[in-house]
């Protein structure tokens, strides 16, 4: 469907918990208190969502956390959507640490792709920026869905041309996501999309854009592709703070806990938790879904402080 300003949103970022096994120092490197179990939606309640969702226009569901494969059995859930009439695509965010373990029956559900979050080349930076030492169990996560031809991109910060470099020898798309101004993200440096893109020029001058058919195919996300003659994969960049994509945003955000957020840097939105317990038929949960979509605001205010950011990423989705 489309909000009041026109955009076509199909595009659901569905958050199955708040858990995470690191301690990333930009995201909650104190740890988040456990949820009582009852505050999570089950999975029987995130499929009569997403159904719902789907009759909405809904065709693409990104499973994200919090890690979401701390949650057991997630690909019981990647399969009830797949199985879902007007779902299309399925994909996954992940620190990849529990990832191949899990990849075999993920991928037999159904799974489409999947997102790896990957801050760092070296183990001794992993170790400082996540507080734990898993960095062999990432890279056997990512070398697990190389093997498996599995369509990949990682959303990374850190040794920038290094990382960049994965996608020389690998047919992988590697985003690099600015620093989002919200909980601890909010008092960190950050480096601009375009600054990022001027440095990558000057090490590979012939950095060209891709076409637009060849972005097209790459996804449904905001990230504006590059690649280098010759290489096997590309570069991508997710500007949302100096790139503003507002006006092309085609997404909503579902949290563990139910809240409907048709926008990141929004606190309003609609509890449709308190829908489902209170004993909502469809009808009348499909109508509140229709009205926050309808209602999405037209664009974040991230440069003039005025959005609360009360609430770490984590809790929103990511």
């Amino acid at each position: 469907m489309f909000d009041r300003y026109q955009r076509e949103i199909h595009y659901l970022r569905l958050s199955v918990t708040d858990l995470c096994n690191l301690r990333c120092r930009y995201c909650m490197p104190d740890g988040v208190e456990k949820l009582e179990r009852e505050a999570v939606l089950t999975y029987e309640e995130f499929l009569r969502l997403a159904a719902l969702f789907a009759q909405c226009g809904i065709d693409t569901v990104r499973v994200t956390g919090g890690e979401p494969l701390v949650r057991k059995n997630v690909a019981q859930l990647v399969a009830g959507l797949k199985a879902t009439p007007g779902i299309r695509r399925v994909t996954l965010t992940t620190n990849a640490v529990l990832l191949a373990e899990q990849l075999p029956a993920l991928l037999d559900a159904g799974l489409d792709s999947v997102n790896i979050s990957l801050d760092t080349l070296r183990p001794e930076v992993f170790r400082q920026i996540t507080a734990r030492d898993d960095f062999a169990a990432v890279q056997a996560g990512l070398q697990a869905a190389l093997e498996r031809d599995l369509p990949q991109v990682g959303v990374n910060e850190g040794e920038l041309e290094a990382i960049a470099a994965l996608a020389r020898d690998n047919d992988l798309q590697v985003r690099f996501i600015e620093m989002m101004p919200i909980g601890y993200g909010a008092a960190m440096p950050c480096i601009s999309g375009p600054e990022l893109r001027a440095r990558f020029a000057r090490r590979w001058p012939e950095l060209a854009p891709l076409s637009a058919a060849q972005e097209h195919a790459l996804g449904d996300g905001p990230a504006v592709y590059y690649t280098v003659p010759g290489w096997q994969g590309s570069i991508g960049f997710i500007a949302a703070v100096h790139g503003k994509f507002c006006a092309s945003c085609n997404r909503v955000r579902l949290t563990s806990q139910g809240f409907l957020r048709p926008c990141l840097a929004s606190e309003t939105g609609c509890d449709l938790r308190a829908l489902l317990r209170s004993g909502a038929d469809d009808a009348q949960l499909l109508a509140a879904i229709r009205e926050t979509i309808w209602a999405k605001p037209r664009e974040h205010h991230f440069n003039d402080s005025s959005m609360p950011a009360t609430r770490g990423m984590y809790r929103i989705g990511g």
